[in-house]
């Protein structure tokens, strides 16, 4: 193997160590998450393998424990991600010109939010081995860390069990509530996706759609009020702000 890519290749390996201690623990809690749902712990490693994700996963887990229909899951996951279409717009233009497209599509699958933030921040163009070796090992501590969770739950008190479920969502917390104080049009956005939640949660005649629809309707409402309020506007230079 040429002496260059295995350099670049380490690198990238190194750059995404950071990624893997935060995927490592967000992860357990996940697996604790979907054993406590009844899930098994192969299924559990296998949508984390298969799907790479945070919060499309959750939401598509739950839906699973509840009795979603597959065009419920199915949806509300593209809706959760479709960010990544963005974000891998994005890093193609800092992309190596000399890799293959089929080195793109499948190191594609690997494009998560952070990532995507450390390989836009390297300096010069991202080669294949350089994001081959920053995928790596987030990859292994997401799914690790499924394992560790699912398997080690029946070895944990009922107390830990349950914060531990409910961890994967203070990660969404913290999150969301730093950026919402940050700016205005994401705390818009975010209380916007909140109330229209309590609204079918509590509304009577709103109670009988299922949780998948609620999922897709908040996101795309309040996703909407946002670009309709507060749209980017490009500036004399050509950028958007």
């Amino acid at each position: 193997m040429d002496k260059n890519w295995q350099n670049a290749f380490w690198r990238g390996a190194r750059n995404g160590l950071p990624i893997f201690f935060g995927y490592l623990s967000v992860a357990f809690a996940y697996g604790v998450h979907t054993s406590e749902g009844g899930l098994p712990a192969w299924a559990a490693v296998l949508i984390s393998m298969s799907n790479f994700t945070s919060a499309g996963q959750v939401a598509g887990t739950d839906l699973i424990l509840m009795g979603g229909t597959l065009i419920e899951i199915a949806v509300t996951i593209f809706v959760i991600n479709i960010r990544y279409l963005l974000m891998s717009l994005s890093l193609s233009q800092k992309l190596d010109p000399n890799m293959t497209r089929l080195e793109r599509a499948i190191l594609s699958f690997g494009n998560t939010d952070e990532v995507f933030a450390v390989a836009m921040r390297k300096a010069g163009a991202v080669t294949a081995p350089y994001l081959a070796g920053l995928i790596l090992t987030p990859y292994i501590g997401w799914s690790a860390g499924t394992l560790l969770g699912a398997t080690a739950t029946g070895l944990m008190p009922a107390l830990v069990r349950s914060a531990l479920g409910i961890a994967i969502y203070g990660m969404f917390l913290a999150i969301v509530v730093p950026e919402a104080r940050a700016s205005r049009p994401v705390a818009v956005v975010a209380v916007s996706a909140a109330a229209l939640s309590c609204l079918f949660y509590f509304a009577p005649w709103l109670k009988s759609i299922s949780a998948g629809w609620v999922i897709i309707v908040c996101s795309v409402v309040a996703a909407g009020l946002g670009a309709t309020f507060f749209p980017l506007r490009e500036t004399p230079g050509g950028a958007d702000e």
